[in-house]
């Protein structure tokens, strides 16, 4: 039977420290099975092993003065972000200039202006604030997404910044034009009521194909009832679009809305449902909604130029905004015709 690794000294316990700081620890101590390495240099009692262990763990590398950014920085402010940049696996941190930026594996190094008030501390890590790190995930992140990480900045209820702050936070940082021109488009095209990442990524697909009057959360009601509370509808052609995440295809999940979708079917609306699939591949939902709406959707879209222009470090060109309606309430009832739901 193996025997119990020696205790650590008191100091040492239950937290993340670096090598340094255990000179009187022997190496083959640390190498014992109670202890890993979520960095070089640094080592963590092996029970913690979350997200939030993992950057306060390497955190104790990171220069003076120097604090997460990007996503790193948002994984720490709970920003949804997309599975492949959560910001734990590949590490961002951003050190002032003037002192070295930090390299290594699995950390991508910024040198850029930084002061006191840029930071905060935030579940025992320094990380840029709320509205810097928005502006900085415009190095990683496509507009889709930078829109998705809006909406939440602004519909957090009555801790949601409003689009005024976001954009004096654009002109007051360190941006090339290219970079500034892009997230004050993203601004222009923030709604507060999307309630996940992925409503927010379709309803920017579906206006940069040219459909207008997306209603964000739309509620129907029949005869003074309530139905069901749309992600997404075109009320005046009674047309539905719907996000399907894998939640959905839980039993009970899946049971609720097929009796939600066949009630709003009976009151005469189109039901279209989209998945990550239709996210990556939009061609077939752009039709769909295309026909369901009796129109077809315009052939270029506009951001798509807007950020392969900021990519470049060159001036973004500025299409004129879409036409949008405003969120609506309105109760709509009883069944439609055909007819009714074209556009003349």
């Amino acid at each position: 039977m193996p025997r119990s690794p020696k205790p650590l000294p008191e100091r040492l316990r239950g937290r993340a420290f670096r090598r340094d700081e255990a000179a009187e620890v022997s190496d083959a101590r640390l190498r014992r099975g109670d202890l890993w390495s979520p960095a070089r240099g640094v080592r963590l009692p092996v029970a913690r092993d979350g997200a939030d262990d993992i950057l306060r763990a390497r955190a104790l590398l990171i220069p003076e003065g120097g604090a997460y950014s990007h996503t790193s920085a948002a994984h720490l402010h709970r920003i949804p972000l997309p599975h492949d940049r959560d910001g734990v696996a590949v590490v961002h941190v951003t050190t002032p200039r003037g002192t070295r930026a930090r390299r290594g594996r699995g950390v991508v190094g910024h040198q850029r202006r930084l002061v006191p008030d840029d930071v905060v501390v935030l579940h025992g890590a320094p990380c840029t604030r709320l509205l810097r790190t928005f502006c900085d995930l415009a190095d990683v992140l496509t507009f889709a997404e930078l829109v998705a990480v809006g909406d939440w900045i602004v519909g957090r209820g009555a801790t949601g910044v409003m689009p005024a702050r976001i954009l004096e936070a654009i002109g007051a940082a360190e941006l090339a034009a290219g970079r500034r021109d892009l997230l004050r488009h993203v601004v222009a095209r923030l709604n507060p009521l999307a309630e996940s990442p992925k409503e927010s990524e379709l309803r920017v697909l579906l206006e940069d194909a040219g459909f207008a009057g997306l209603v964000c959360q739309h509620r129907v009601f029949d005869r003074g009832e309530f139905v069901a509370r749309i992600d997404l509808a075109i009320p005046g052609l009674r047309v539905a679009i719907e996000y399907e995440g894998d939640h959905h295809r839980d039993q009970r999940q899946w049971r609720r809305d097929m009796q939600r979708r066949r009630r709003l079917e009976a009151l005469g609306w189109i039901y279209i449902p989209v998945s990550q699939a239709d996210l990556e591949d939009p061609s077939r939902v752009i039709a769909d909604v295309a026909a369901a709406s009796g129109r077809e959707p315009e052939r270029v879209a506009p951001n798509c130029r807007i950020e392969a222009a900021a990519r470049g470090n060159g001036r973004a060109c500025c299409p004129e905004p879409l036409e949008r309606t405003g969120n609506s309430g309105q109760r709509s009832g009883g069944r439609a015709t055909a007819a009714s739901r074209r556009s003349p």
